[in-house]
């Protein structure tokens, strides 16, 4: 089988990808799904809060991944459901993507062009290094969600989420509504990793209380989780000896971070981003491989869906683009540097010949920073100067560059991104 351009995933990411590319000219392509539906993770979603930037209201997820996939029936972009991505290899100027269903057991699809958009999974009790034994009622707070949004079971009574992701917080205000009794939120950093909307409407509201700077350091059972016991830690994230809490409870949830799916990208030889786990891409959101693109949280984790269906148009836009030559040729690229606070910039590089009027970079930063500014600056001048109140982890930050603002930029220079502060709250 031949493909103009294959998309691997059908969550938001790849749904996105695929319309901006069919309305862009891209009419032989194809979307691979693992899942029984498309949607991705959005299915179990079902609290509200998604599509304020994209369709100007509030939606729960099911509802914000109906408008795309009604959109893509609408287009009549095929999809195959059921269908694991096994291997992902490049031959030439051709890609050969590996896959296998039920029906039609184990084939291989020959693409011009790929779209990454495969998503991110958590990060599990075994990469936690948590001592004690392996009873029942440990699980990841997505696991927790799909069990209690989908399949209507309930995984505890008595709970104590680690980590403050956005969803460890969102299942700790579900367990609650659903009649469990949440005893509280530890998390090992001096500061939460989830949206500050998050901390406010699934904690504060509930009077859950959170733990900045605590860790479980034990598990106590052995067929059922009985309790855990919390500790401080100190600066190195290291147990503090007496500060140990022993908490009751039968069910601990992890929500510890998120990691793209990247083991596809890694087959086929992209460069990964070790800040954040997923590839390298350019402006166009090309990778170092030629005519494979990466979009939404396989590139980078973010923290609202509207902005990975902002960026995954993009993607399906560039890699029609691509397509039909007009990426052909390479112009001078300038690279961008995370420095002075800031944990990496996507897209890494941006070739002026390739972009728009405009270019979007998306960043993190390190820690939490008030009364503050972002600076982007080149060759001692400053491009952009913006001041900041606060400046969390947890929350994606995203400066616009012009192009009249890069031409006169030489092939030596790069552009740094940092926070510039006189004070730093950890």
């Amino acid at each position: 089988m031949k493909k103009d351009l294959v998309i691997i995933g059908g969550g938001p990411a790849g749904l996105a990808a695929a319309i901006a590319a069919k309305e862009a000219g891209v009419e032989d392509l194809l979307v691979l799904e693992r899942d029984s539906r498309l949607g991705g993770i959005l299915n179990q979603c079902i609290h509200n809060g998604f599509g304020l930037h994209t369709f100007k209201e509030e939606l729960t997820g099911p509802e914000y991944a109906a408008r795309y996939i009604e959109k893509a029936e609408a287009l009549d972009i095929p999809c195959k459901l059921n269908t694991m991505v096994i291997d992902l290899a490049a031959e030439g100027g051709r890609k050969r993507v590996t896959v296998m269903n039920r029906q039609e057991g184990l084939y291989e699809i020959e693409a011009r062009a790929v779209i990454l958009a495969m998503g991110c999974r958590e990060r599990p009790r075994g990469a936690l290094n948590i001592p004690g034994y392996r009873p029942a009622g440990i699980y990841t707070a997505g696991t927790a969600q799909r069990y209690v949004n989908i399949e209507g079971r309930m995984p505890g009574r008595e709970v104590v989420v680690l980590g403050s992701g956005d969803i460890g917080l969102i299942m700790a205000r579900r367990m609650t509504l659903e009649g469990a009794k949440v005893k509280l939120v530890a998390e090992l950093m001096p500061y939460s990793g989830g949206l500050k909307r998050n901390i406010v409407q699934c904690l504060d509201d509930f009077d859950i209380p959170l733990k900045l700077s605590h860790t479980v350091v034990d598990i106590k059972g052995k067929e059922r989780v009985e309790g855990v016991t919390i500790a401080r830690v100190d600066e190195n994230s290291k147990p503090i000896p007496g500060t140990e809490e022993e908490v009751a409870c039968d069910t601990l949830l992890l929500s510890c971070g998120l990691i793209p799916e990247n083991e596809l990208s890694e087959s086929i030889g992209v460069a990964i981003n070790p800040a954040t786990g997923g590839p390298f891409v350019n402006e166009s959101l090309e990778t170092d491989r030629e005519g494979v693109f990466a979009c939404g949280n396989v590139l980078h984790v973010h923290d609202l869906v509207d902005y990975v269906s902002e960026e995954s148009s993009q993607a399906g836009r560039n890699a029609a683009a691509y397509l039909q030559g007009a990426l052909a040729g390479k112009g001078k690229a300038i690279s961008l540097r995370a420095a002075d606070g800031i944990r990496y910039t996507v897209p890494a590089s941006i070739d002026v010949s390739r972009m728009g009027e405009t270019q979007t970079v998306r960043f993190r930063v390190g820690s939490v920073y008030r009364d503050a500014a972002l600076e982007v600056t080149c060759g001692g001048r400053v491009l952009k100067h913006i001041d900041k109140r606060v400046l969390a982890p947890g929350e994606m930050e995203q400066v616009v560059l012009k192009r009249s603002e890069l031409q006169n930029i030489g092939n030596s220079e790069s552009i740094t991104f940092s926070v510039r502060t006189e004070k730093r709250e950890v």
